[in-house]
């Protein structure tokens, strides 16, 4: 087999197995490629294998981040992984069930979660959400939907964006996964309770004034 048709039937693979024809890094004219690939169906299929793991645990999860809007109707590809919400008390066993079905851990510097990897795709295990702790009446609330075709919980659209905006700080304050998130499913948010918990803040009150300049909502009522 000559080098081309090796490259070729590599290309194949990729294909086969929902990547890019291109590889990673693949340099061209002596310029890399700037459009990172498309991760879409590996992390669903990461996402899958892990739901399945946790509903088998009979412990309460819920489904959160760029994979549960996705769930929601939010359109755009998956880039980087996939987030569970999961309670602390419930973290050693739920690494411990996902190491018996080969889905080994991998050291976290933070102490809101636990990570892991599967099939070369990145799990986060979340236990506080926007510096609140995961609770059983916030994974109870949590609607099952169909992800990919396997149902599980997912976080609701009020609480995603909560999470969103819970972490934004004068450090890290990229409003577009946010604003999309907004723009997408605001007719299936609750702007009271996103005001109420948030407008006292400066940087997620900076960004509800911006959808209502955006008129992505309505402006906030003035006392009389």
């Amino acid at each position: 087999m000559n080098d081309s048709e090796a490259g070729d039937r590599a290309g194949r693979l990729r294909l086969a197995r929902g990547g890019s024809q291109e590889p990673p890094g693949r340099i061209e004219a002596g310029v890399q490629s700037a459009l990172p690939l498309d991760h879409t169906q590996a992390i669903l299929q990461t996402t899958k294998r892990v739901a399945a793991v946790l509903k088998a645990t009979g412990l309460p999860f819920a489904l959160t981040g760029s994979v549960a809007a996705y769930a929601h109707g939010v359109a755009g590809g998956l880039q980087h992984d996939t987030d569970f919400c999961i309670r602390s008390a419930d973290a050693d066993a739920v690494l411990a069930a996902l190491a018996e079905d080969g889905i080994q851990p991998v050291p976290a510097p933070e102490d809101w979660l636990v990570k892991a990897r599967a099939d070369g795709e990145d799990i986060d295990l979340i236990f506080e959400l926007a510096r609140r702790p995961v609770t059983s009446e916030l994974l109870e609330a949590a609607p099952e939907l169909p992800v990919d075709s396997v149902r599980m919980p997912v976080l609701p659209p009020t609480e995603l964006l909560s999470t969103l905006l819970g972490a934004l700080t004068e450090q890290h304050c990229d409003l577009a996964a946010p604003l999309h998130l907004a723009r997408s499913l605001r007719e299936r948010i609750d702007w009271y309770r996103i005001r109420e918990l948030y407008e006292s803040e400066p940087m997620p009150d900076a960004f509800l004034f911006l959808l209502e300049r955006l008129s992505v909502i309505a402006p906030r009522s003035v006392p009389s």
